[in-house]
């Protein structure tokens, strides 16, 4: 008998069993590959039992394969396999199972199975029964990190674009003066300035917004981003500062959860369509605004003015002991009332001639943005690519004294990163101290310095970075303890699709701040070491001619060859007998086997490269598949190569398999983006056909194994 919420029976009642119709969508952090992987194992999965399966792909490359109204409306049930926030409304009504993507790729049959007597969604998003896959305590989890990390993902961008034309203005347009950095008003640096600035007023909004957006769908969107607005303006609440983006992620989980708890009210049937527009926008939206305003604004005042009476009473004190503790202030908030009760002391007491308590804040000002950037740098691995990518940026903006550049971090990973922060910010501020080091302006950063703004430079620049180091060293070491690894990681480096995400606090891990979670693959710990990079051999090191001369086999001529990966891979590019014993060494000949198309500028370069990849983690997928890859502009254009061990090489896969089929692709950086991730997330989604992979196995020769590499499309 069919239940009244459940979906249609999988039989009728003429015995006469129907064909089942399941949906999918999958998707990871990164969009790279384990979206693709996920994809296939289910497709395949579904079509070994009969079952029709349709497979939306959220990758970078966007979404692919789009489940339509028709298509749900027919489903007897939908697998959402994602490590990232889903719209699950199209699903109502249906039973929808949802789960890591890396559960798509290792157990693609048990959520087919489980899948027929998952929970019904409903319109609140609450399931009409517990999941089959578990919740509770775990489920809370992983649902404030989605949260968290949904917000800090949408904020990064604003950081970068507000961060960095703030910065070049002041460079190029700024000129120092006694109010601080001040570019002439009207000028065109000043409407750069301008632009910036308004990056940096929506940062927090946007925080604040989606990390509601990602609890409650779209009726916590405008609650979420108008209480982000509100928290990080001081004045509606007589505070000279707002609270910046510890009080964003206070109003973002507020918002998120205020609107589901409006969301179980029951209301009259007519009443129902203006819900999610009208009426829960609204009340979430007042009763957020005024509960911050007040009741968390007036604590948040209090705070900024007992502050600055008590710093009042320090300027006596030991010059060392003032500058630890306005270091700490400084780098606990970035922006924040504590952050701006250290900075506005300092700034006034430039006007009665004290520029000393303004050059230890200027000292550690910059420490926390140069000390999450330089820490990307030492310890690549703990980070994904966008991390990485938000590391350089933070950089850029400490020279600037940009403090801001390490929201992102510290949003992610509060618990491991703001300590890390404020100890690097007492070091910095301490040494200014004790060195007595002036500053006439009130602004901060190395640029303050070359400007001519401080006295005493040399030891400002050693306040700064020692306290850098200190930042960064602490930082590593913290994210070691208590992470091993990154949410998203392996499929940032194509490392194994069996990690797990968890919740390690509330910081800027991610690229624009914010809390960051950890991911611990199966190899999170190989690799402790940086590896040593052989220098490759003379026949890799070769010219062209001669690595093909060496190479001794005839190489199919151009129009008798099949097309594949829009001519990336070619009879130059492929091996069908790979003699090497290790990753390293089938790195190098991979490498020389690229050099052969004329297209790699330095061999040693991609090398080394290719290696630093793998100390991120493996590039080893399982199936007896690897795919090293680069990014470099040690090659001109993109390129692909292949090549197949008999004996399969040692390459860390997840399941334990030695890699037979290897892959390596090389792009320039600046075919890093689109192209990329399309020639990755072609060859994952084929490499998941195991008659496929058989058919590569048993090609006898080069012109054979093009014949099947032809088959990606």
């Amino acid at each position: 008998m069919t239940s009244p919420a459940g979906p249609p029976p999988t039989g009728s009642d003429d015995g006469e069993r129907k064909r089942l119709k399941l949906l999918a969508v999958t998707a990871c952090p990164t969009g790279i590959a384990h979206t693709y992987m996920a994809a296939e194992k289910l497709a395949q999965a579904a079509e070994s039992r009969g079952i029709d399966m349709k497979v939306e792909t959220q990758g970078s490359i966007g979404a692919e394969n789009v489940l339509d109204d028709n298509d749900v409306r027919t489903a007897d049930g939908i697998i959402v396999a994602a490590d990232k926030d889903v719209d699950l409304s199209r699903f109502v009504g249906k039973r929808v199972l949802t789960v890591g993507v890396a559960e798509g790729i290792r157990h693609p049959e048990q959520l087919i199975e489980q899948v027929r007597s998952a929970p019904v969604h409903t319109a609140d998003g609450a399931p009409s029964s517990p999941s089959p896959m578990g919740g509770g305590r775990g489920g809370e989890r992983s649902a404030v990190y989605k949260a968290l990390m949904n917000g800090v993902s949408y904020m990064i961008p604003f950081v970068v674009v507000g961060g960095l034309l703030i910065a070049v203005s002041l460079a190029l347009g700024g000129d120092a003066t006694a109010k601080g950095y001040v570019i002439p008003e009207g000028s065109f640096w000043a409407h750069v300035n301008e632009i910036g600035v308004i990056g940096f007023q929506l940062m927090i909004p946007i925080l604040s917004g989606y990390i509601a957006y990602a609890i409650a769908d779209r009726p916590a969107l405008v609650p979420g981003m108008i209480g982000g607005w509100i928290a990080n303006t001081g004045a509606l609440y007589d505070s000279e500062a707002g609270a910046g983006f510890i009080g964003a992620i206070v109003t973002g989980f507020l918002a998120g959860y205020l609107v589901l708890g409006i969301k179980q009210v029951k209301v009259p049937k007519f009443a129902q369509p203006i819900m999610p527009i009208i009426v829960i926008p609204i009340v979430a939206t007042t009763a957020l605004g005024l509960f911050f305003i007040y009741v968390i604004g007036k604590p948040i005042s209090w705070v900024f003015e007992h502050l600055t009476s008590w710093l009042s009473g320090m300027t006596g004190t030991s010059a060392v002991l003032l500058g630890a503790i306005l270091g700490l202030m400084i780098a606990f908030d970035m922006g924040g009332p504590v952050n701006k009760t250290a900075f506005l002391f300092g700034a006034g007491l430039i006007a009665t001639g004290n520029q000393t308590v303004m050059g230890m804040c200027a000292a550690a000002i910059p420490v926390m943005p140069l000390g999450q950037g330089l820490a990307t740098l030492i310890r690549r691995r703990l980070y994904t690519e966008q991390e990485r990518e938000t590391g350089l940026a933070a950089l850029f903006m400490g020279c600037f004294g940009i403090s801001e550049g390490a929201i992102p971090f510290a949003a992610a990973r509060p618990a491991q990163v703001i300590p890390a922060n404020m100890l690097g910010g007492a070091v910095a501020g301490a040494v200014a101290g004790l060195a007595g080091v002036e500053d006439a302006v009130p602004h901060g950063g190395p640029i303050v310095a070359v400007l001519g703004a401080v006295s005493g430079v040399p030891m400002f620049f050693v306040a700064v970075v020692i306290g850098t180091v200190v930042t960064a060293v602490t930082t590593v070491l913290l994210l070691g303890f208590g992470e091993r690894g990154r949410p998203g990681a392996p499929d940032a480096g194509l490392g194994p699709a069996g990690s797990e995400p968890v919740l390690v606090g509330a910081g800027v891990g991610a690229p624009g701040g914010g809390v960051v979670v950890s991911q611990r693959s199966a190899e999170a710990a190989v690799g402790e070491r940086a590896a040593r990079v052989p220098e490759a051999d003379d026949a890799t090191r070769g010219s062209v001619e001669t690595a093909a001369d060496e190479a001794g086999r005839t190489v199919p001529e151009g129009d008798a060859e099949p097309e594949v990966l829009s001519g990336y891979l070619t009879g130059q590019t492929v091996e069908v007998r790979l003699e090497v014993a290790d990753k390293e060494a089938a790195i190098r000949e991979m490498a020389g086997l690229l050099a052969r198309t004329g297209r790699v500028a330095d061999v040693d370069a991609l090398v080394r490269t290719a290696l630093r990849r793998e100390e991120q983690g493996t590039t080893g997928l399982g199936e007896e598949i690897a795919i090293p890859h680069a990014k470099t502009d040690a090659v001109t254009a993109p390129v692909v190569g292949f090549a197949r061990s008999a004996e399969g090489i040692e390459w860390g896969s997840p399941d334990g398999t030695k890699a037979r089929l290897v892959f390596m692709i090389a792009v320039p950086e600046a075919a890093a983006g689109d192209e990329h991730l399309r020639i990755l997330a072609l060859l994952s989604r084929k490499l998941m056909d195991a008659g496929f992979r058989e058919r590569l196995l048993a090609a006898p020769d080069e012109r054979a194994v093009l014949d099947v590499l032809g088959e990606i499309r």
